[in-house]
């Protein structure tokens, strides 16, 4: 009964994310970062009839290890009306079948399903368009949360136990690490501590940034944060805004070049994920900072339940056995860490989805606030390349 809720949730809302847009602000010219979102939504479709219903028709359009991306924009594609179609037909089939297939490739699909669901609003983001109407204006006046949560050292499991319906291949299995004690932020940087690294000419300061960071900055020409204005502003969705009421929420659509350049202004440091996830669970390894309970909004803002973050402070009964606040939800969080495979990796049938993009990618934890609550548990690794800066991702510090 669960896993029929999920597949009926997950396409009500894939549907949703696009159906308030008209064909024009969806017919959008070749983007890197993006894909045309009506191959995206196709491609929905295809993964969920291929590996749940075993159906191999349209791979040639939708299979996204076959597709390049640049093609994609190319390809001779069905009308929305048609995707809309296929995208109802398949979850049909799937619901139809569902005391016959593999639950493991169900949780697959859904996801998989979420994850791109993600990215669509990442892709309304990027283009400037409007907030889907699904999602409340945020807010929440709860302020900062400044200070250190101290964390003892020690032998850790990291990774993931067996047990769960579905875990990821990256996330397998729990492994000893050596961890010793640290002190972590209470809560991620917020926009006004990172605007007063703007302010100081972070971004110009060579000594404030990495080897690869200056590249990059360089070859971007970046001057301040992706989303921020020279005269203090800053867009969310299709709106600019003035930073100043959002001061005390965390700092989003930064990359780990920045996130590591601002540690170095601020005398920080980005976390491991071994710190992360210790910080997050504790010795006793909880599922959620807060216990095995399912995130609650009480416990993390999550679920796309509003388009906008709230402030660091909020959500206290989400807190860690540490009194670290957010380490799910609000904004994912970059660590220190590269993305590879932990001891003993064993690709799952999915091979595309980690193995492809281990040591280009940066680990990232946590969650955002667009992030489906049953994708999520405190071993749960996210990577994007250390230079993408279109996600939902801030940073939380530890003291050197």
């Amino acid at each position: 009964m669960e896993l029929a809720r999920w597949v009926e949730d997950a396409r009500r809302r894939t549907l949703a994310l696009y159906g308030d847009l008209d064909d024009a602000q969806i017919a959008v010219p070749y983007l890197e970062i993006i894909n045309p979102p009506i191959w995206e939504l196709g491609h929905v479709a295809f993964f969920q009839q291929f590996w749940v219903l075993r159906d191999e028709r349209r791979r040639e359009l939708y299979d996204s290890a076959r597709v390049a991306h640049r093609t994609r924009w190319s390809l001779p594609l069905p009308s929305r009306a048609e995707t809309v179609a296929y995208l109802e037909e398949t979850a049909a089939r799937v619901l139809a079948r569902l005391d016959e297939v593999d639950p493991y490739f169900v949780h697959l699909s859904v996801f998989h399903e979420d994850m791109h669901d993600e990215a669509f609003a990442y892709t309304r983001q990027t283009l400037g368009l409007p907030p889907p109407p699904f999602a409340a204006e945020p807010r929440d006046a709860s302020g900062p949360l400044p200070g250190d949560a101290q964390v003892p050292g020690g032998r850790f499991l990291l990774g993931a136990e067996p047990g769960d319906a579905f875990v990821f291949d990256n996330e397998k299995w729990a492994h000893p690490v050596e961890v010793a004690a640290f002190a972590i932020a209470r809560a991620p940087v917020t926009q006004a501590a990172f605007a007063a690294f703007v302010d100081d000419g972070g971004y110009r300061r060579r000594e404030l940034w990495t080897e690869a960071g200056w590249a990059w900055r360089e070859a971007a020409g970046a001057e301040r944060p992706l989303t921020w204005s020279a005269d203090g502003g800053h867009r969310r969705w299709d709106r600019w805004l003035p930073l100043e009421p959002e001061r005390n929420r965390p700092m989003l659509h930064v990359n780990a070049h920045e996130a590591e350049a601002w540690c170095r202004w601020a005398g920080r440091r980005l976390p491991t994920e071994a710190e992360w996830e210790l910080a997050a669970g504790g010795p006793e390894r909880r599922r959620f900072p807060w216990g095995d309970d399912p995130p609650t909004p009480e416990r993390a803002h999550l679920d796309f339940t509003a388009h906008g973050t709230v402030d660091v402070a909020a959500c206290p009964a989400g807190d860690s056995p540490y009194g670290c606040r957010q380490m799910i939800g609000n904004v994912w969080e970059w660590t220190a860490s590269p993305f590879v495979p932990y001891p003993g990796f064993v690709v799952d049938p999915y091979q595309e989805y980690s193995e492809p993009w281990f040591h280009t990618h940066r680990v990232l934890r946590g969650g955002c606030f667009v992030t489906r609550g049953r994708l999520l548990r405190n071993s749960w690794r996210n990577f994007y390349p250390p230079d993408r800066r279109d996600v939902w991702a801030g940073f939380r510090t530890c003291a050197l």
